[in-house]
């Protein structure tokens, strides 16, 4: 998933963002504001994890949500 597939459909993933980590708060989203590296920082710090840890989870359930960057091309064209 690129910078701007989360920023531009941010509103839309919030929810299911909050459903996956439901410890990162209304503030934590503010901060986030669609920035794939502020998500991943907010999940580690968040969930207590390392950052590789949240770039892995990031990375499943992006291509659970099927917004991995294959994915995106194939709904372009």
């Amino acid at each position: 998933m690129n910078k701007d597939t989360i920023e531009g459909n941010w509103k839309q993933l919030k929810g299911k963002v909050k459903e996956q980590w439901g410890k990162l708060t209304d503030d934590d989203f503010d901060v986030i504001a669609g920035k794939r590296d502020q998500l991943l920082g907010r999940i580690q710090e968040r969930h207590g994890i390392s950052r590789d840890e949240a770039e892995e989870q990031v990375k499943t359930w992006e291509s659970a949500e099927g917004r991995t960057p294959a994915a995106l091309w194939y709904e372009k064209h």
